[in-house]
Protein backbone atom coordinates (compact mmCIF):
# COMPACT_ATOMS: atom_id res chain seq x y z
CA UNK A 1 0.00 0.00 0.00
CA UNK A 2 1.39 3.54 -0.81
CA UNK A 3 1.33 5.72 2.53
CA UNK A 4 2.32 8.85 0.92
CA UNK A 5 2.58 10.62 4.05
CA UNK A 6 4.81 8.14 5.73
CA UNK A 7 6.98 8.79 2.46
CA UNK A 8 6.91 12.60 3.19
CA UNK A 9 8.27 12.13 6.58
CA UNK A 10 11.72 11.74 4.51
CA UNK A 11 11.39 15.07 2.81
CA UNK A 12 14.73 17.21 5.15
CA UNK A 13 16.44 13.41 5.28
CA UNK A 14 20.28 14.41 4.56
CA UNK A 15 23.61 12.50 3.80
CA UNK A 16 27.02 13.69 4.04
CA UNK A 17 30.25 11.81 2.18
CA UNK A 18 33.99 13.35 1.16
CA UNK A 19 35.89 12.03 -1.50
CA UNK A 20 39.17 12.47 -2.99
CA UNK A 21 39.31 12.65 -7.23
CA UNK A 22 41.21 10.23 -8.42
CA UNK A 23 42.16 10.00 -12.09
CA UNK A 24 40.94 6.47 -13.00
CA UNK A 25 37.55 7.14 -13.46
CA UNK A 26 37.73 9.79 -16.10
CA UNK A 27 39.91 8.07 -17.94
CA UNK A 28 37.90 5.25 -18.11
CA UNK A 29 35.38 7.28 -19.51
CA UNK A 30 37.11 9.23 -21.98
CA UNK A 31 38.04 5.48 -23.29
CA UNK A 32 34.37 4.18 -22.99
CA UNK A 33 33.21 7.52 -25.06
CA UNK A 34 36.24 7.41 -27.63
CA UNK A 35 37.94 10.84 -26.86
CA UNK A 36 41.68 11.60 -26.84
CA UNK A 37 42.23 13.03 -23.94
CA UNK A 38 45.25 13.84 -22.23
CA UNK A 39 45.68 12.01 -19.04
CA UNK A 40 43.62 12.78 -16.45
CA UNK A 41 46.56 13.39 -13.73
CA UNK A 42 46.08 15.47 -10.71
CA UNK A 43 45.15 19.26 -11.03
CA UNK A 44 43.23 18.25 -14.66
CA UNK A 45 39.48 19.47 -14.60
CA UNK A 46 36.42 17.66 -14.86
CA UNK A 47 34.23 17.68 -17.22
CA UNK A 48 30.79 18.29 -16.80
CA UNK A 49 28.81 15.71 -15.05
CA UNK A 50 31.62 13.48 -14.85
CA UNK A 51 31.29 13.86 -11.13
CA UNK A 52 28.81 10.67 -11.12
CA UNK A 53 31.87 8.55 -11.39
CA UNK A 54 32.74 9.55 -7.65
CA UNK A 55 30.14 9.43 -4.44
CA UNK A 56 28.97 5.78 -5.48
CA UNK A 57 26.45 4.20 -3.53
CA UNK A 58 28.20 1.13 -2.46
CA UNK A 59 25.70 -1.36 -0.57
CA UNK A 60 26.33 -4.76 0.39
CA UNK A 61 25.53 -7.73 -2.46
CA UNK A 62 22.83 -9.40 0.16
CA UNK A 63 21.41 -5.96 0.79
CA UNK A 64 20.71 -5.71 -3.34
CA UNK A 65 16.41 -5.87 -4.39
CA UNK A 66 15.51 -8.18 -7.01
CA UNK A 67 16.53 -5.75 -9.86
CA UNK A 68 20.23 -4.96 -8.90
CA UNK A 69 19.21 -1.55 -6.81
CA UNK A 70 19.65 -1.40 -3.43
CA UNK A 71 16.58 -2.49 -1.29
CA UNK A 72 14.22 0.27 -0.29
CA UNK A 73 14.60 2.32 2.69
CA UNK A 74 18.13 4.19 3.81
CA UNK A 75 18.50 7.01 2.47
CA UNK A 76 15.64 7.31 -0.13
CA UNK A 77 12.02 7.01 0.76
CA UNK A 78 11.26 2.99 0.75
CA UNK A 79 8.69 3.66 -2.15
CA UNK A 80 6.88 0.18 -3.01
CA UNK A 81 6.99 0.53 -6.75
CA UNK A 82 9.08 -1.68 -8.59
CA UNK A 83 10.67 0.80 -11.39
CA UNK A 84 12.18 3.54 -10.06
CA UNK A 85 14.04 6.04 -12.84
CA UNK A 86 15.95 9.16 -13.13
CA UNK A 87 13.63 11.43 -15.00
CA UNK A 88 15.93 14.45 -15.12
CA UNK A 89 18.46 16.98 -13.38
CA UNK A 90 19.10 20.76 -13.30
CA UNK A 91 22.51 21.84 -12.56
CA UNK A 92 24.51 25.53 -11.46
CA UNK A 93 28.29 24.72 -12.03
CA UNK A 94 30.05 27.56 -9.83
CA UNK A 95 33.45 26.78 -10.62
CA UNK A 96 35.63 23.51 -11.46
CA UNK A 97 36.31 20.46 -9.68
CA UNK A 98 40.19 18.77 -10.22
CA UNK A 99 41.30 15.89 -10.10
CA UNK A 100 42.72 15.56 -6.78
CA UNK A 101 40.37 17.68 -5.15
CA UNK A 102 38.98 16.88 -1.67
CA UNK A 103 34.99 17.13 -2.00
CA UNK A 104 32.33 16.80 -0.07
CA UNK A 105 28.65 16.24 -1.33
CA UNK A 106 25.62 16.78 0.85
CA UNK A 107 22.49 15.38 0.02
CA UNK A 108 19.23 16.29 0.97
CA UNK A 109 15.67 14.58 0.20
CA UNK A 110 13.79 17.70 -1.03
CA UNK A 111 10.77 16.60 -1.61
CA UNK A 112 7.99 13.85 -2.31
CA UNK A 113 4.88 14.02 -4.52
CA UNK A 114 2.46 11.55 -5.56
CA UNK A 115 0.52 11.92 -8.98
CA UNK A 116 -1.73 9.47 -10.55
CA UNK A 117 -0.58 8.74 -14.18
CA UNK A 118 -2.18 6.70 -17.14
CA UNK A 119 -0.25 3.65 -15.55
CA UNK A 120 -0.75 4.10 -12.33
CA UNK A 121 0.86 5.30 -9.47
CA UNK A 122 3.84 7.81 -9.77
CA UNK A 123 5.86 9.29 -6.85
CA UNK A 124 8.10 12.08 -7.74
CA UNK A 125 11.48 12.19 -5.70
CA UNK A 126 13.62 15.18 -5.99
CA UNK A 127 16.85 15.53 -3.89
CA UNK A 128 19.31 17.78 -4.04
CA UNK A 129 23.11 17.53 -4.16
CA UNK A 130 25.71 20.44 -3.33
CA UNK A 131 29.26 19.43 -3.93
CA UNK A 132 31.74 21.53 -2.46
CA UNK A 133 35.78 21.70 -2.42
CA UNK A 134 38.28 24.03 -0.75
CA UNK A 135 36.91 27.12 -3.36
CA UNK A 136 33.41 26.34 -1.84
CA UNK A 137 30.38 25.17 -3.42
CA UNK A 138 31.11 23.74 -7.37
CA UNK A 139 28.09 22.39 -8.27
CA UNK A 140 24.33 22.35 -7.01
CA UNK A 141 22.17 19.96 -8.64
CA UNK A 142 18.34 18.82 -8.21
CA UNK A 143 18.02 15.18 -9.40
CA UNK A 144 14.60 13.74 -10.07
CA UNK A 145 13.49 10.18 -9.38
CA UNK A 146 10.07 8.65 -10.47
CA UNK A 147 8.69 5.55 -8.93
CA UNK A 148 5.59 3.82 -10.87
CA UNK A 149 4.41 0.65 -11.25
CA UNK A 150 4.99 -1.80 -14.33
CA UNK A 151 2.66 -0.83 -16.58
CA UNK A 152 0.07 -2.95 -18.08
CA UNK A 153 1.33 -5.03 -21.31
CA UNK A 154 -2.27 -5.15 -22.54
CA UNK A 155 -2.41 -1.29 -22.80
CA UNK A 156 -1.75 0.50 -25.61
CA UNK A 157 1.48 2.79 -25.15
CA UNK A 158 1.58 6.45 -25.09
CA UNK A 159 3.02 7.60 -28.99
CA UNK A 160 6.76 9.53 -27.84
CA UNK A 161 6.95 12.91 -29.20
CA UNK A 162 9.30 13.87 -32.17
CA UNK A 163 12.18 15.11 -31.67
CA UNK A 164 13.17 18.14 -34.08
CA UNK A 165 14.95 17.42 -37.39
CA UNK A 166 17.39 19.99 -37.59
CA UNK A 167 20.17 21.03 -35.42
CA UNK A 168 23.83 23.07 -35.84
CA UNK A 169 25.80 19.75 -35.00
CA UNK A 170 25.22 16.51 -34.05
CA UNK A 171 26.77 12.79 -33.14
CA UNK A 172 25.90 9.88 -34.29
CA UNK A 173 25.94 6.33 -31.65
CA UNK A 174 25.11 3.30 -32.13
CA UNK A 175 24.68 1.71 -28.52
CA UNK A 176 25.93 -1.97 -27.50
CA UNK A 177 26.03 -3.99 -24.53
CA UNK A 178 29.59 -3.53 -23.95
CA UNK A 179 28.85 0.28 -23.64
CA UNK A 180 26.31 -0.41 -21.02
CA UNK A 181 28.41 -2.87 -19.12
CA UNK A 182 31.56 0.00 -19.44
CA UNK A 183 28.94 2.45 -17.47
CA UNK A 184 27.29 0.64 -15.35
CA UNK A 185 30.98 -0.70 -14.29
CA UNK A 186 32.12 2.77 -13.89
CA UNK A 187 28.84 4.60 -11.73
CA UNK A 188 28.83 0.80 -9.52
CA UNK A 189 25.11 0.45 -10.95
CA UNK A 190 23.66 -2.98 -10.27
CA UNK A 191 20.14 -2.43 -11.88
CA UNK A 192 19.75 -5.23 -14.28
CA UNK A 193 18.10 -3.29 -16.80
CA UNK A 194 21.19 -2.43 -18.16
CA UNK A 195 23.30 -5.66 -18.90
CA UNK A 196 21.14 -8.06 -18.26
CA UNK A 197 18.75 -9.18 -21.20
CA UNK A 198 16.65 -12.18 -20.19
CA UNK A 199 15.55 -10.16 -17.22
CA UNK A 200 15.34 -6.21 -18.90
CA UNK A 201 13.17 -8.16 -22.34
CA UNK A 202 11.38 -11.02 -19.92
CA UNK A 203 10.47 -9.62 -16.65
CA UNK A 204 10.36 -6.02 -17.14
CA UNK A 205 9.01 -5.65 -20.27
CA UNK A 206 11.58 -3.64 -22.15
CA UNK A 207 12.55 -3.70 -26.04
CA UNK A 208 15.99 -4.06 -25.17
CA UNK A 209 18.97 -3.07 -22.56
CA UNK A 210 18.05 0.14 -21.47
CA UNK A 211 20.65 2.73 -21.78
CA UNK A 212 21.32 4.70 -18.83
CA UNK A 213 19.54 8.18 -18.22
CA UNK A 214 22.65 9.61 -17.25
CA UNK A 215 24.82 8.26 -19.77
CA UNK A 216 22.68 9.93 -22.13
CA UNK A 217 22.85 13.29 -20.46
CA UNK A 218 26.98 12.76 -20.63
CA UNK A 219 26.41 12.16 -24.20
CA UNK A 220 24.78 15.49 -24.41
CA UNK A 221 27.28 17.79 -22.41
CA UNK A 222 30.24 15.52 -23.89
CA UNK A 223 28.97 16.82 -27.57
CA UNK A 224 28.59 20.35 -26.00
CA UNK A 225 32.07 19.68 -25.19
CA UNK A 226 33.18 19.14 -28.33
CA UNK A 227 31.49 22.02 -29.99
CA UNK A 228 32.79 24.34 -27.80
CA UNK A 229 35.36 24.98 -24.54
CA UNK A 230 33.07 27.86 -23.48
CA UNK A 231 32.35 26.96 -19.32
CA UNK A 232 28.77 25.74 -18.54
CA UNK A 233 26.75 27.72 -16.46
CA UNK A 234 23.70 25.54 -16.18
CA UNK A 235 22.59 22.63 -17.19
CA UNK A 236 18.93 20.61 -17.46
CA UNK A 237 17.80 17.44 -18.55
CA UNK A 238 14.43 15.63 -18.96
CA UNK A 239 14.12 12.03 -20.18
CA UNK A 240 11.68 11.55 -22.42
CA UNK A 241 11.41 7.93 -23.97
CA UNK A 242 13.46 5.18 -23.29
CA UNK A 243 16.29 4.23 -25.66
CA UNK A 244 17.32 0.15 -25.73
CA UNK A 245 20.51 -1.41 -26.78
CA UNK A 246 18.50 -2.22 -30.35
CA UNK A 247 18.60 1.59 -30.98
CA UNK A 248 20.72 3.82 -32.76
CA UNK A 249 20.39 7.16 -31.64
CA UNK A 250 22.22 10.60 -32.49
CA UNK A 251 22.86 13.38 -29.87
CA UNK A 252 22.40 16.76 -31.56
CA UNK A 253 22.74 20.35 -30.43
CA UNK A 254 21.54 23.89 -31.52
CA UNK A 255 22.64 27.67 -30.67
CA UNK A 256 19.60 29.59 -29.70
CA UNK A 257 21.57 32.43 -28.73
CA UNK A 258 24.92 33.53 -27.74
CA UNK A 259 24.94 31.57 -24.43
CA UNK A 260 22.03 29.11 -24.76
CA UNK A 261 22.04 25.32 -26.96
CA UNK A 262 19.18 22.83 -27.11
CA UNK A 263 20.49 19.46 -26.88
CA UNK A 264 18.66 16.74 -27.41
CA UNK A 265 19.02 12.89 -28.23
CA UNK A 266 16.77 11.38 -31.08
CA UNK A 267 15.68 7.83 -31.78
CA UNK A 268 16.13 6.65 -35.33
CA UNK A 269 12.79 6.16 -35.28
CA UNK A 270 12.41 10.14 -34.91
CA UNK A 271 11.10 9.82 -31.17
CA UNK A 272 12.61 12.41 -28.82
CA UNK A 273 14.47 10.41 -25.90
CA UNK A 274 15.87 13.15 -24.20
CA UNK A 275 15.80 17.29 -24.46
CA UNK A 276 18.08 19.60 -22.68
CA UNK A 277 18.93 22.70 -22.27
CA UNK A 278 22.96 25.03 -21.36
CA UNK A 279 23.70 28.60 -20.88
CA UNK A 280 27.95 29.29 -21.66
CA UNK A 281 30.14 32.13 -20.56
CA UNK A 282 33.45 32.66 -21.86
CA UNK A 283 35.83 31.90 -19.31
Amino acid sequence: MLDVDHLKTWVGRSETHTERLHGFPSNALAATLNRDDAPYDEGVMLPHLWHWLHFLPIFKLSDAGYDGHAALGGFLPPVPLPRRMWAGSRFTFHHPLHIGDDVTKTSTVQSVDHKQGRSGDLVFVTVGHELANAAGTAISEQHDIVYRDRPDATAPQPKPAQAPNQSDFSRYIEPDSVLLFRYSALTFNGHRIHYDQPFCTGTEGYGGLVVHGPLLATLMMDLLRRHTDAWVDTFEFRAMAPVFDTDNFTVHGAQVDARTYQLWIARDDGALAMQGQATIKDR
